[in-house]
């Protein structure tokens, strides 16, 4: 049976206290969703007292997200899902999409996308930021794009980029930095709902006939969500 209500929360950032605030003003909230950028500066991760589903954000240890998905790597509460995958969580169909669109990389395999080798210090935060510039398993690719169109009864589809037109300011005026490749999933997968992040800015609208919400960061608000029909309230931290 699904559960009354389950919780969304945007990039996190390391804002780890934040997290726990709101996870720890809710505990009848039997799980919750993130749509990435969850670790620190430092390649850190929070240790949730709630289950966390999480996708990769663009700011992320790709190494931990790496050994995760080997099995070499395990913290509870923190249940990755990995790109064009779907699970079934809480009576839910939850299909994931993490990770931001790079046009040079977006026909390499996602095996194949380059990496730096080694990890810097974690007190180096400079060199640190530097390598995860470098690391081109932040981005998705097209055969995860096309594993998540082939998908059907789809409930809830978690992306870190979001759909076109997301307009975002810029020297200029503002530019369209939404992605093509969120929208064509929308298309053609039909979610009940939608939710992305990686732009810190609430927006709520529809795109493609799918409901599509961008969260804000976790330090700023937060989602509560009806599991049967999949209306939320959105709640300040």
């Amino acid at each position: 049976m699904s559960p009354l209500r389950f919780g969304a929360v945007g990039d996190v950032h390391g804002e780890f206290e934040a997290l726990a605030r709101v996870m720890a003003r809710h505990p009848e909230v039997a799980f919750w969703v993130s749509v990435g950028d969850v670790a620190s500066d430092d390649g850190r991760y929070p240790e949730p007292v709630a289950p966390l589903y999480w996708i990769k954000g663009n700011n992320e240890d790709f190494g931990f997200i790496g050994r995760l998905l080997a099995g070499d790597a395990h913290m509870e509460n923190l249940r990755y899902l990995a790109n064009g995958t779907r699970a079934e969580i809480g009576g839910l169909s939850v299909a994931a999409l993490g990770g931001t669109f790079a046009p040079t990389w977006y026909d390499t395999p996602a095996d194949a996308l380059p990496f730096p080798g080694g990890s810097p210090p974690a007190s180096a935060g400079a060199a640190r930021s530097r390598a995860v510039r470098d690391d081109k398993r932040r981005h998705f690719v097209r055969a995860e794009v096309e594993a998540c169109k082939a998908m059907r009864g789809i409930d809830l589809f978690l992306s870190h980029e979001a759909p076109r037109p997301f307009f975002v300011p810029t020297g200029r005026g503002r530019t369209d930095a939404g992605r093509t490749a969120i929208n064509e999933v929308l298309h053609v997968m039909a979610p009940r709902l939608h939710l992305c992040g990686h732009h810190h800015q609430f927006r709520d609208g529809v795109r493609q006939g799918v409901r599509s919400v961008a969260l804000d960061v976790v330090s700023r608000s937060y989602l509560l969500l009806d599991a049967a029909t999949l209306g939320y309230e959105r709640r300040e931290t």
